[in-house]
């Protein structure tokens, strides 16, 4: 065992990992959850909210040095990280670590890519940030799962700055010392809490932890000063933000050896994840037994006690209330047969029929279920009954979306919106991202939209 402080374990595996040691299977899963992120940041690009973000930023102005995803000038890069991080997780369509639930790319990559482009970077000094980012900011929720989240605080804008700060750390090439005063400031600005769910403020959490990672390695790098104990101090993260439990092993043990990483999932529904296995058990009801909703007489599920905590929204008003009402992602996944960022636009939400089906949906906690599993019974008219249990949802860990399944999404999500041959071009970069010489190039494929 290390006799090293937490803080220096992680400074040490920041600053000496390099590409190369790290098995291809791992850099392989980083690959996908970019390739994932920039088609939903695209995708969430057209999001009334993302529009004011952006004539904010125009009137307020910045050296310009990144990129936001769709947009064609170039911004400062606090702005791009925080622009980023908000469309990366604005759909809640991006990817969640289990059993922690936290969103780790919409924090981490913004924050990555935006002192990439700053730097010029090459794509195998971007995917290495990446990868390091990704596994500190799992790390980070897993030490304080689950008496943090229960709090109160949303983990993604908690526990992702962490994550931003350290691959930021890396490629600016901090050493040990100041790697530990970059995690030290980016720990004092976690934030986030589970009050905003079902608005802007929602991703705007991720956002803020992908600039404000960001700014703290930028900071350290110009010779501020920052804490050297933040999570193990009597005052750090850990006492003051998870004081009811935290588990420090989680952390560091076997660091760089088994990796966190591989316990995150790419979502295929547009929504909070909890309701995923709800939406996969009533469109499999659906088209295996041709159910039409004016046929049906109820609705009963079967949940994790998590559910109820984030997503027992009976009424939404608007789209982004949507997301976390298990009563509208199963009314829609009946309905529609879907669960896209379609299913939650405030005209869907508000649809009558939709509405009606809503109605009909009741739930009960089982206590034994993990995130990934529900079970439903749909009841018609005609006095039949369905009933189905999923153990393991779509995109979970346990239940993968395959590279097809994941190309699939990113096209539908593209195409519309950049053509189908820059789709392709911008699939093919990230996908060979350590061959690239500048990880600008792969984002001028994102900047303008057709």
């Amino acid at each position: 065992m290390s006799t090293l402080n937490p803080e220096a374990q992680l400074a040490e595996f920041i600053t000496s990992l390099e590409l190369s040691s790290v098995e291809s299977t791992i850099q392989h899963e980083a690959k996908r959850t970019l390739v994932n992120l920039l088609a939903v940041s695209l995708s969430a690009s057209q999001h009334p909210t993302a529009s004011s973000l952006f004539d904010l930023i125009d009137e307020e102005g910045g050296n310009p040095r990144a990129s936001i995803i769709s947009q064609k000038n170039k911004v400062s890069i606090y702005q791009a990280a925080f622009a980023n991080g908000y469309l990366a997780h604005l759909q809640d369509f991006d990817d969640t670590h289990f059993p922690t639930v936290l969103h780790p790319s919409a924090p981490v990559w913004p924050g990555v890519i935006a002192v990439g482009q700053a730097l010029n970077s090459s794509g195998t000094a971007v995917l290495e940030a990446g990868i390091i980012g990704l596994e500190i900011a799992c790390r980070a929720a897993m030490s304080v799962h689950p008496w943090h989240y229960d709090m109160g605080w949303h983990i993604t804008g908690t526990a992702g700055v962490f994550g931003a700060a350290a691959g930021a750390a890396k490629l600016l090439g901090l050493s040990e010392t100041e790697t530990i005063q970059a995690l030290g400031l980016a720990g004092t600005q976690s934030a986030g809490i589970r009050e905003t769910f079902g608005t802007a403020g929602k991703p705007m959490h991720a956002g803020h932890a992908a600039a404000s990672g960001v700014n703290s390695a930028l900071l350290i790098k110009k010779g501020f000063s920052g804490p050297t104990t933040i999570f193990s101090g009597r005052r750090g993260w850990w006492a003051v933000y998870s004081p009811d439990g935290h588990d420090s092993q989680r952390l560091t043990t076997r660091l760089g050896e088994d990796w966190e990483l591989l316990n995150n999932g790419l979502k295929p529904y547009a929504n909070g994840v909890v309701s995923h296995p709800i939406q996969d058990a009533i469109i499999k009801l659906r088209e295996e037994n041709q159910l039409s909703p004016e046929h049906v007489k109820s609705i009963d599920l079967k949940v994790n006690p998590l559910v109820f905590e984030l997503m027992d929204r009976p009424r939404p008003m608007t789209g982004l209330d949507g997301k976390f009402s298990f009563q509208h992602c199963a009314a829609a996944a009946l309905v529609d047969g879907a669960g896209t960022d379609a299913q939650f636009t405030d005209e869907r939400v508000l649809d009558e029929e939709i509405a009606n089906i809503r109605d009909l949906v009741t739930a009960s906690i089982n206590t034994e279920y993990e995130e990934d599993q529900a079970e439903a019974t749909i009841t018609t008219t005609q006095g039949s009954i369905h009933t189905v249990e999923v153990k393991h949802a779509t995109g979970s860990p346990s239940n993968p979306l395959s590279d097809i399944d994941l190309e699939q999404k990113y096209q539908r999500l593209t195409e519309v919106l950049v053509g189908s041959l820059r789709s392709q071009k911008l699939y093919t970069s990230v996908m060979a991202l350590d061959a690239i010489s500048d990880i600008n190039e792969v984002m001028e494929l994102c900047e303008e939209l057709t």
